[in-house]
């Protein structure tokens, strides 16, 4: 790899995607695993693992868009930056990758929301025959808490979606920046093509022209052999008559 190759971007931002996805994926584990250990989807642990890992997925996201729209200026010219067709499809892989498995993280976390919404509406709050008239103020806290859970849990959806969102559009403009790429290949193939025809033809022209070259030399040389003749018959026949 070339010195210029090091002071590249996206090498440098492609080592923080992939630093920072080797640290999500045990959370992302962790998380799956708190699920489904939890009674409840509003345990306090269940709820540090997933802020963590929405976290992290988020700068993932942050980060995969900076590589998005590095790929995305390299495609259109890659010797500008001296990079070749290889090095272009290679790097928009990995977006495609990554961008795939962080949308496999997101799903997981969609299947937690829509579990926590279903256990959120089936909790109403006790009769009134259940409370203990001794510890009204305890009951009101637990209600309390129940309803802040769920507005948390409203806003974390809000910042998810955005994430989601955000995934989703990086996958789109990675499967666009793939098929111009594709294009681009096959317009380099054809210009390949075409310059080894030209190529061919430049061959043929340039034997005819030897060949021709060389068939002057050889009537020139017979017109000199054929003007010396006459002038040695010419000498002779002056000698002869003097």
């Amino acid at each position: 790899m070339s010195s210029a190759n090091y002071d590249d971007p996206f090498l440098q931002v492609q080592a923080d995607v992939l630093s920072t996805l080797d640290i999500t994926r045990p959370l992302f584990t962790s998380y799956l695993r708190i699920r489904s250990l939890a009674s409840t989807s509003s345990s306090p642990e269940l709820a540090q693992a997933r802020s963590e890992l929405e976290t992290n997925l988020q700068d993932l996201s942050t980060d995969l868009q900076d590589l998005v729209e590095s790929v995305r200026a390299a495609e259109k010219d890659p010797f500008r930056y001296g990079l070749d067709i290889e090095e272009v499809g290679r790097r928009r892989r990995l977006v495609e990758e990554v961008g795939g498995e962080i949308e496999d993280m997101r799903e997981e976390l969609v299947k937690a929301v829509a579990g926590a919404h279903v256990q959120g509406g089936g909790m109403g709050l006790p009769s009134p025959s259940a409370f203990d008239a001794e510890s009204p103020r305890e009951d009101d806290y637990a209600a309390f808490e129940q309803q802040r859970q769920v507005e948390i849990m409203h806003e974390q959806d809000e910042a998810l979606d955005g994430v989601f969102k955000t995934v989703g559009n990086l996958r789109e403009q990675a499967h666009v920046m793939g098929r111009e790429l594709e294009e681009q290949g096959e317009m380099l193939d054809e210009v390949d093509t075409l310059t080894d025809r030209l190529g061919g033809k430049l061959q043929g022209g340039m034997k005819k022209i030897t060949t021709i070259i060389r068939k002057n030399e050889d009537t020139m040389s017979s017109c000199c052999i054929g003007v010396l003749i006459f002038v040695l018959i010419l000498l002779l026949i002056l000698a002869i008559a003097l």
